[in-house]
């Protein structure tokens, strides 16, 4: 009997895996969340320090133009101008040639075309940066500098290799969303008398809208971090962009070429600390705007 008690009360191997998956989870998240904050509290720290142990303004900091840490002007102005107009500049390009393709790929063409087309755009999907940085040193601007003159450098280019980086991307993800749509509603569609492109305008686009929507901001998060292909064709001069063939820089570029020449608990120093902790809080933005929209979605 006290046998049979103790088969009944001891744990079994399902209920012993079981604890095992959760303390193995919850260890995770734990060790996950530990991270993050510690990159949230240690870019907070160092970003606030120009604030509070150099003096400068933030009012000053975001709204000043001129930029030149050596003599203490610390306008960030142009770069975070520079940034948010690149980012929306390749979104707006990016976006509509994006929703084509993957409406083409998922709706128009045929099965064998699909099979070849979307693993090209995968592979697309994972060239590193540097290639589109030199692809656009050596191919983009040579041909804004016939077409414009000047340099070649500027704001246009780095709208150029950004397209070609996020495109891929959110062509991919347009193309997830809309197969998502369920196969029954085009069916309801033709059955109602409409046709390919009716169906596919006013039924398959409109069910897929927030997985589209979270493509296109997915994207621009990726366009507005991204940092060594556009040093490589902006031309990286601190000045408040006048044109779009213009010479300018953004908050990423800055870094890279200021964060190694400075040092460590200076006002330069503590200058790129503040640009990145403006990185940080625009990637918290944008992961907020996908997750609304994921959470639009789902409803």
């Amino acid at each position: 009997m006290n046998d049979f008690q103790q088969q009944l009360t001891q744990s079994s191997p399902e209920s012993r895996q079981e604890w095992t998956g959760k303390f193995t989870s919850r260890l995770a998240i734990v060790l996950i969340g530990g991270l993050v904050g510690t990159i949230l509290i240690f870019l907070t720290v160092k970003g606030v320090a120009l604030f509070t142990d150099n003096g400068v303004s933030v009012r000053r900091f975001l709204s000043q133009t001129d930029w030149q840490p050596g003599h203490h002007h610390f306008g960030a102005l142009p770069m975070i101008v520079t940034s948010f107009g690149v980012t929306l500049l390749a979104g707006a390009v990016s976006l509509p040639l994006a929703l084509v393709v993957a409406v083409a790929i998922t709706e128009i063409l045929p099965g064998k075309v699909k099979l070849v087309f979307q693993p090209l755009i995968e592979l697309l999907v994972g060239i590193p940066s540097v290639v589109y940085g030199y692809l656009g040193l050596t191919t983009i601007v040579p041909a804004l500098q016939r077409l414009f003159g000047g340099t070649g450098f500027g704001i246009l280019a780095a709208t150029g290799v950004l397209f070609l980086m996020i495109l891929p991307t959110m062509t991919s993800m347009t193309i997830d969303s809309l197969r998502a749509v369920p196969q029954k509603y085009r069916e309801a569609s033709a059955g109602l008398g409409a046709t390919r492109w009716q169906t596919i305008s006013r039924v398959v686009i409109p069910s897929a809208r927030s997985g589209i929507l979270t493509a296109a901001v997915f994207g621009m998060a990726r366009a507005f971090g991204e940092a060594l292909a556009v040093q490589m064709v902006i031309g990286n001069t601190t000045v408040m962009p006048t044109g779009l063939v213009e010479s300018a820089t953004t908050l990423t570029s800055v870094l890279t070429t200021g964060i190694g020449n400075t040092v460590m608990g200076t006002a330069e120093n503590n200058a790129l600390w503040s640009l990145a902790l403006i990185l940080l809080l625009m990637s918290l933005v944008f992961n907020l705007l996908i997750h609304l929209a994921s959470k639009k979605g789902a409803r």
